[in-house]
C-alpha cells in the first residue's frame, strides 16, 4: 500500500486529471487497507520469545522452534533475534529434526562466531550428526562426517565441556566406523576372499587401534595368514594380540590356530602389525 501511495504521488494529480481518476484512486487505498494479507506490524520480540519458551515447555518443539524463528526473522540483529535463533536449533534438536538443527546453528555460527554461545550451537550442530549415525549395516558418510563436525568443537573449544564430550562421541563414532570394516572383513572371510579381509582387518588395526574391535581384527588377521600359508605374519599377528590384550578370549583363539599349524606366537618387528603398534606406542 505504501508503494503505491509513493507512485501516485511521484506522478502527482496532473497527470490525472478530473475527479473520476482519484475517486478511482481512492477506491484502489480503500481495497488495500481492507487487503487481508496486508502485511502485521512486527511483534515485540519478547513477547515472540516467550511464547516460545511456552511451546517448549509444553514440549511443542516445532512450533517452539518456529517461534523462536519469528524472533529472528522479525528483529534480525537484536540480542533478542541472536538469543532466540539458538534456541530454534535447541528445540528443532529436542524435537528429533536433526537437519533443520544443522541450519539454525550453522546459522548462528556464521552470524555470531565471537559469542559466548558459539561453542554450544557448533555442539549442537555435532550433536545433530552425530545422532543421524547408521547402523553398520549401511553406508558411513554421515558418520564421517558426525566426527569431522565433532572435531572441530574440540579444536576451536578445547577449553569448554563440549569439547570434553565432542571427544567421547568422537571415539562412538570410530567404534562405529572400524564395526563397518569388521563387518565387511568377515564377509570377504568368509567366501575364503583372504587378500580383501585382510586389508579390511588392516585397517582396523592402523586406523581404529583404540577401539573394541582391535582385538578380533587381530585374531581375524592370524585366521587369514594361516589360512594363505604365511605363518611368519599369523605369528606376529597372534604374538602382537597377545602381548596387548594377554586376557583376550581372542589370543585365545589366535594361539590355538598357530599351534595347529606347528607354530607358536612370535612377533616379527619387521611385519606391519608390528609397526603399526609401535608407531601407537609412540604416538
Amino acid at each position: 500500500m505504501v508503494r503505491l501511495i509513493e507512485r501516485f504521488r511521484r506522478v502527482g494529480p496532473r497527470s490525472f486529471p478530473g475527479l473520476a481518476v482519484w475517486a478511482l484512486l481512492a477506491g484502489l487505498l480503500a481495497g488495500c487497507a481492507d487487503d487481508k494479507n496486508a502485511i502485521a506490524p512486527d511483534e515485540p520480540a519478547d513477547k515472540l520469545y516467550n511464547e516460545g519458551l511456552t511451546l517448549l515447555n509444553k514440549k511443542e518443539f516445532v512450533d517452539s522452534a518456529k517461534k523462536f524463528e519469528e524472533v529472528d526473522r522479525q528483529h534480525p540483529y537484536s540480542d533478542w533475534g541472536r538469543k532466540s535463533l539458538l534456541m530454534a536449533a535447541f528445540a528443532y534438536y529436542e524435537g528429533g529434526k536433526y537437519d533443520d538443527t544443522i541450519m539454525a546453528a550453522k546459522r548462528y555460527v556464521t552470524l555470531h562466531p565471537g559469542s559466548s554461545d558459539a561453542a554450544y550451537a557448533q555442539y549442537l550442530m555435532a550433536s545433530a550428526y552425530f545422532d543421524q549415525i547408521p547402523d553398520v549395516t549401511r553406508d558411513q558418510a554421515r558418520t564421517e562426517r558426525a566426527m569431522q563436525v565433532l572435531a572441530e568443537v574440540a579444536r576451536k573449544y578445547p577449553d569448554t565441556e563440549y569439547a570434553e564430550s565432542a571427544k567421547k562421541k568422537i571415539e562412538v563414532a570410530r567404534d562405529q566406523l572400524a564395526g563397518k570394516e569388521m563387518m565387511v572383513g568377515r564377509f570377504y572371510l568368509e567366501r575364503r576372499n583372504f587378500i580383501g579381509a585382510i586389508n579390511r582387518f588392516k585397517a582396523v588395526v592402523t586406523q581404529y587401534q583404540t577401539t573394541r574391535h582391535v582385538e578380533e581384527a587381530l585374531m581375524r588377521l592370524t585366521e587369514c595368514y594361516m589360512a594363505l600359508g604365511i605363518v611368519p605374519e599369523a605369528q606376529t599377528a597372534a604374538a602382537v594380540l597377545g602381548h596387548n590384550f594377554p586376557s583376550s578370549p581372542w589370543y585365545q583363539d589366535a594361539y590355538k590356530l598357530v599351534q595347529t599349524g606347528g607354530a607358536e606366537p612370535r612377533e616379527n618387528k619387521d611385519s606391519w602389525i608390528s609397526k603399526a603398534f609401535k608407531a601407537i606406542t609412540l604416538g
